[in-house]
């Protein structure tokens, strides 16, 4: 059983819509989720699915080896971040090769980077007169949003759309596509996948 570890900032509706689609394999599990912030609606979602979670420190996650420890104690083997926002640590990276994956609110290499995330990034598409935005998957590396992409998903952006009507579309990407990609992803990567 392939042992995922969710991360999220925030209100967590992409870590529960994963954790539905995989309550039923048999291949994989959401062992935990953690967040770095403790007020975190996220930990109230994986209460209700019965899903341990854990909030760290900035410090305990800049440091790494703290984290290391409840991932290593937790067994996990994948970790997929779901609307986290702190850059991961090359000691995690280290220990987890290929094994770290992240979506983008974007259709990478724009709009991403530091500081580039949630409504701030539709905020740019609409500014700059997109035609399309979309959804990114790729994986983690120690640099914002630069890792090797996995998957996009488009959607159109009409000329009179807001940022929110932007932000809507997308969301419906993330929740069609995120979860089977982090479902084939974390077969492949590790080793199990099935013929």
């Amino acid at each position: 059983m392939i042992r995922i570890a969710l991360f999220a900032s925030g209100n967590g509706s992409n870590a529960e819509n994963i954790a539905r689609y995989l309550q039923d394999s048999p291949e994989m599990e959401i062992a935990l989720i953690l967040s770095n912030r403790k007020k975190a609606y996220v930990h109230e979602r994986a209460a209700k699915l019965k899903i341990p979670s854990r909030t760290f420190s900035k410090e305990e996650w800049m440091d790494g080896e703290r984290i290391l420890e409840i991932l290593r104690q937790d067994r996990i083997d994948f970790i997929v971040l779901a609307g986290f926002l702190l850059k991961v640590p090359a000691r995690l990276l280290a220990a987890y090769p290929r094994r770290i994956i992240n979506i983008h609110p974007a259709l990478l290499p724009k709009y991403g980077g530091k500081g580039m995330y949630g409504d701030r990034v539709h905020q740019a598409v609409v500014e700059a007169g997109e035609k399309e935005s979309g959804i990114t998957i790729h994986f983690v590396n120690e640099r914002y949003d630069e890792g090797a992409i996995i998957y996009q998903a488009t959607c159109r952006v009409a000329p009179e759309d807001s940022p929110e009507q932007v932000a809507a579309h997308v969301h419906e990407l993330e929740y069609m596509h995120f979860p089977r990609i982090v479902k084939e992803v974390a077969l492949r990567e590790t080793g199990r996948l099935r013929d």
